[in-house]
């Protein structure tokens, strides 16, 4: 099985400095980070919903459901979705606001949020969704502007993980709720070890035949053994000043929803 770094800080930048940082197993410029992320979903936001559905056999349909309901959100929300990519938790976001609530999608990537436009344009929920093009780690909002944020794994594509935590932070008003559903490492050691093939042989492989792209779908496995554990990210929100943070593991590890209140 490929050996998976251990990263030295949360953000996945190792200990020789903050001049490089971690794109998949691949070290690179810190500077150039956002480019070779904006050029990998370039590549797979065309095929990018049908190879969620393919890669996880629907699952991801689950977890999506699951995570925006662990936010309890209320009529008249307004909700922050960054790096929302093609709509999905912004959609199930927007139909439990309701018409006098509101959600923002927020994305740096152009390519995969007009991929996601149609199913929008198609949805009865569609018309309280707002796209606004940005870098997440410089939310483009005033303080205390939203009810929630959630991230669905797009949190460990970031430069700085952090930034774009207390980005969200500082945007959400005080009793404010964060969500975070993000790719995890399973808990059981043989399903562990199933994951791990899949991932690294099967994954790929998979990519390159449906999806146009083996290094794409090489970086994704990379990426998530690069992102902390399911108890260190708990330690990252707290220390942001998230507080009554608690998380729920889902497919035996594989995801896991991080729910934290800003105080």
């Amino acid at each position: 099985m490929p050996p998976s770094p251990t990263p030295s800080e949360s953000n996945g930048e190792a200990e020789r400095g903050r001049d490089t940082t971690h794109f998949g197993y691949l070290r690179v410029p810190v500077e150039d980070k956002e480019k070779w992320v904006r050029r990998h979903f370039n590549t797979v936001a065309s095929r990018y919903d049908f190879m969620n559905s393919l890669l996880s056999m629907g699952t991801h349909h689950i977890w999506k459901r699951i995570a925006v309901r662990m936010m309890r959100l209320k009529e008249g929300d307004r909700v922050l979705d960054v790096c929302g990519g093609t709509a999905d938790l912004a959609l199930l976001a927007a139909a439990d606001v309701g018409p006098s609530g509101k959600v923002v999608l927020y994305d740096i990537n152009w390519a995969m949020m007009v991929t996601g436009i149609p199913k929008v344009l198609q949805s009865p929920h569609g018309g309280r969704i707002q796209y606004v093009q940005g870098d997440a780690e410089a939310l483009a909002f005033e303080d205390a502007t939203f009810d929630a944020a959630m991230v669905g794994f797009g949190i460990r594509n970031l430069t700085h993980m952090e930034e774009g935590f207390k980005e969200m932070h500082r945007v959400l008003r005080p009793g404010g709720t964060l969500m975070c559903l993000e790719f995890s490492h399973p808990v059981t050691p043989w399903f562990a070890a199933l994951y791990d093939f899949y991932s690294f042989y099967i994954m790929p492989a998979v990519g390159r035949v449906f999806g146009g792209s083996q290094p794409a779908y090489t970086y994704l496995p990379e990426s998530i053994r690069m992102f902390p554990d399911a108890d260190g990210l708990k330690r990252v929100l707290e220390d942001i000043g998230f507080t009554g943070v608690r998380y729920r593991r889902l497919t035996d590890g594989i995801a896991v929803v991080h729910v934290g209140i800003r105080k």
